[in-house]
């Protein structure tokens, strides 16, 4: 890029202001979603802190409020559409099983916790371990519940996302097949809380990237949607588009989401797919996405996210329904 350029670009940005969503006409957005969930809280009381709960005692987040962030997120970034609906939770006085039968006791976490030391490996916690013991997978076919939540600490062994089934794929983690038949793939989701909705949300974001990548893996690279749409001014300079999860329009690294780089983006035509070739580029900085802020970045990208009825290219143009319901995945 000549010095004219970018001194145009930086006059740009000095003037850019932050667009707001358009309104979608009536009729164009599909019908909502419901998606019941099964959640497990891994928040043991601790003895030595007067049987106070681990949240407490590390003054770490509320999981229940965690939830409602995340759940209220989702259903306003969807633009209605998916609604989750929390059907059976269990708040458990145990720390989960890692695959070789290891369990912390809480006392013993909180000291390993203190010292930022000792703590068991490997970490991966037994997934089957956990289907067997809440009958994880009757549910599942029996449609009580569509997806699965952990909720635990930092060293829980969980995987942010994990699609599960006989015909799972990669779902930022390796595909787990259940022990006894499950008729219909399904998620479990990893959750810590000891951070935030911003951390959830950016778990849920690596799920839509591994979902979209294998809806459009039989596409040639013309028509190749979802890799138009992660486009970001470092890798395609001057073609950015909505960006990553990692990777905001005009980032130079991964969490680069503070950059005050203006960048040519053409992010708002994604509001209107599928018709994105009949916008223009405009130029972008962080203040659209909430100046680094992690939760606000999120929300920012999940909302480009195209939310529409109608097919094209032979596949929905409403991108949510494959990320809630996998089996929609061909």
């Amino acid at each position: 890029m000549d010095f004219w350029e970018k001194l145009k670009r930086f006059l740009a940005g000095l003037f850019a202001r932050p667009q707001p969503v358009p309104p979608i006409p009536p009729g164009l957005l599909p019908e909502p979603v419901e998606c019941k969930v099964l959640v497990l809280v891994f928040n043991p009381t601790v003895p030595s802190a007067g049987g106070e709960l681990l949240t407490r005692v590390l003054n770490w987040n509320d999981p229940q409020e965690l939830m409602n962030g995340y759940i209220e997120d989702l259903r306003e970034c969807s633009y209605g559409y998916l609604n989750y609906l929390i059907v059976e939770r269990h708040d458990l006085n145990y720390l989960p099983a890692k695959k070789d039968g290891f369990v912390y006791t809480s006392d013993a976490y909180v000291q390993h916790w203190k010292i930022k030391s000792g703590f068991h490996q490997p970490d991966e916690a037994d997934y089957q371990l956990i289907l067997e013991n809440f009958h994880i997978l009757e549910g599942i076919n029996a449609s009580r519940y569509d997806e699965v939540w952990l909720f635990g600490p930092p060293f829980s062994g969980f995987y942010e996302s994990r699609m599960v089934g006989s015909d799972a794929f990669w779902c930022n983690a390796p595909p787990l097949e259940p022990a006894v038949p499950c008729n219909r793939r399904f998620i479990i989701m990893g959750f810590n809380y000891e951070r935030g909705v911003g951390e959830m949300l950016e778990s849920f974001g690596h799920r839509v990237e591994s979902i979209m990548e294998q809806v459009y893996r039989r596409q040639p690279a013309e028509r190749n949607l979802w890799k138009r749409f992660i486009r970001y001014d470092k890798i395609a300079p001057g073609m950015a588009e909505v960006g990553s999860v990692h990777f905001a329009p005009n980032s130079q690294r991964d969490y680069d989401w503070g950059n005050h780089t203006p960048v040519l983006s053409r992010c708002d035509n994604w509001y209107r797919f599928p018709k994105i070739d009949e916008g223009t580029a405009r130029v972008v900085d962080c203040r659209e996405w909430g100046n680094g802020d992690i939760r606000e970045h999120h929300r920012w990208w999940l909302k480009h996210l195209p939310h529409f009825m109608g097919e094209h290219l032979g596949i929905a143009c409403n991108w949510w329904q494959y990320v809630v319901d996998p089996n929609l995945v061909r």
